[in-house]
């Protein structure tokens, strides 16, 4: 059975020595469902090969796959190429939330009103989840009638507020969408804001640094209020040169803060709060130099590897690649660990470093 998939695989490629058509990790690709048996679902990708969901995609898409026949067409993200088994291995969920983002794009050009029911209420604003991508309604862009009528520095009065909105359809605009950073922003105001919105360059300018007030905190950043009705985000890769994993671990909401204005785009204010402070990677230019030992902490695990501090502000790369499996990597390298590692490559100038830890052993 094991060596007809591999054959099968095989005999696709052979149809296919048209490298235009090659299929790529994280694409979305079509076909046809050919079965379904037990928890597995196999798809029909000619030219280039059969599907699978199974595993962790199968249990996590069980939802999605219960409106699903033998015959139908179906879209899927490519997560391997080809497994073990000569399968090309799929992923319905993320499929679902790549093209929920393609729709956000569209509907935020088309100005679409959305009617969508909020999930969650925050010191900040509204959870929405629309089409399985969550996203943010800040209370700032709140229509009147919904917008708490409380002292603004009581944080609990505001939240009570707010949760009496839980449940609730709401009629929205997206108001920003940027895939990479799942950032998904949405407005209650529609265009009312939007033009209010657009009197915000000739009021700023990039380069201004002002005291702001924290307003709501999510997982992508902050966003600070710069006067009544004018909010601008402090996206959380501008929070701090070190990695900030949660931004409430930092801020809460009614913190009063400094922040400079790095980009001022579509009638919406981005802040910087990490450049208001001097950029460690230029203060240890010439402390360190390729094959160095150097001790780390390990900060964080990511598909590439380990990411290691070495001072604050300042990480590099320990990669995959050195270790048997994933597993294997967590498992030599523990989160909040220190260990000896050698340096393979430091750039600071382009903030770059890898390190080895085969060689720091």
């Amino acid at each position: 059975m094991e060596e007809n998939k591999n054959i099968n695989t095989f005999l696709y490629k052979l149809l296919d020595n048209d490298e235009t058509d090659a299929i790529e990790v994280d694409q979305i690709i079509e076909g046809n469902v050919i079965s379904i048996h037990g928890a597995q679902v196999f798809v029909d990708l000619k030219p280039h090969g059969t599907g699978i969901i199974y595993g962790k995609e199968y249990l996590t898409a069980r939802d999605l796959i219960r409106d699903i026949n033998a015959g139908d067409v179906i879209k899927a993200k490519v997560i391997e190429l080809e497994n073990e088994d000569g399968y090309i291995e799929l992923s319905l969920r993320e499929a679902k939330k790549a093209l929920a983002w393609e729709e956000a794009q569209e509907a935020l050009k088309a100005k679409e009103t959305l009617e969508i029911i909020v999930k969650e209420a925050n010191k900040g604003g509204l959870m929405l989840d629309w089409n399985g991508v969550s996203g943010f309604l800040p209370a700032s862009q709140l229509n009147a009638e919904h917008y708490p009528k409380v002292d603004q520095n009581k944080a609990d009065s505001i939240i009570n507020q707010l949760n009496k909105l839980v449940g609730q359809k709401l009629s929205v605009n997206i108001l920003s969408v940027n895939p990479k950073e799942g950032k998904l922003i949405f407005s209650e105001k529609g265009e009312r804001a939007s033009s209010r919105e657009k009197t915000i360059p000739s009021k700023y300018s990039i380069g201004d640094v002002l005291d702001c007030t924290v307003t709501g905190i999510v997982d992508f950043g902050i966003f600070l209020k710069l006067e009544e009705g004018v909010e601008g985000l402090v996206h959380i890769s501008e929070l701090a040169w070190s990695l900030v994993d949660n931004p409430r671990t930092l801020y809460k909401v009614g913190d009063a803060v400094k922040a400079k204005i790095i980009e001022i785009k579509d009638g919406k204010i981005s802040f910087s709060i990490k450049t208001l402070t001097e950029n460690p990677w230029k203060t240890i230019e010439g402390n360190y130099a390729i094959g160095d030992k150097v001790d780390g902490v390990v900060i964080k695990h990511n598909k590439h590897g380990a990411l290691v501090s070495i001072e604050a502000g300042v990480a590099g790369l320990v990669h995959i690649s050195e270790f048997e499996s994933d597993a294997d990597l967590k498992t030599k390298l523990g989160l909040g660990q220190s260990y000896s590692f050698e340096i393979t490559n430091f750039e600071p100038q382009n903030e770059k470093l890898t390190l080895s830890f085969k060689v720091g052993e």
